[in-house]
């Protein structure tokens, strides 16, 4: 049972090679699908702009040499984009807040093998 206030809809991605069935336990819970027409980019645009930031922030500037390294490199970038890049909707903030810093010199921290940096005062 969904607690109140609990999303009740899960969007499917359909390839042009498959469209797999919602799991039985959505569909046991009271969520209902909702599919996505292969090769629609415009039908989910969160999903979209998501696979674009890490695409031009990350993925453009590597080469990836198998599995093992994407995943590394996708969950640094997840930890970055999640506790450490500032967002506007968060008026230019990161989602770990942190307060302003006055002393002390500047020091650069690298990120993604310094594709990225965080500049903290130390």
């Amino acid at each position: 049972m969904l607690s109140p206030g609990t999303k009740r809809h899960v969007t499917c991605f359909a390839t042009a090679h498959s469209a797999q069935p919602i799991p039985a336990a959505f569909v046991q819970g009271g969520i209902r699908d909702h599919p996505t027409a292969p090769r629609s980019p415009w039908q989910n645009g969160h999903v979209e702009r998501l696979i674009g930031s890490i695409r031009r922030e990350s993925l453009d500037h590597l080469i990836v040499f198998d599995e093992a390294q994407l995943r590394r490199i996708l969950k640094n970038y997840a930890s970055y984009y999640n506790r450490r890049r500032t967002h506007l909707s968060l008026n230019k903030n990161a989602p770990d807040f942190r307060r302003p810093q006055k002393l002390g010199s500047i020091a650069s921290i690298s990120i993604l093998g310094g594709l990225h940096h965080q500049y903290v005062r130390v």
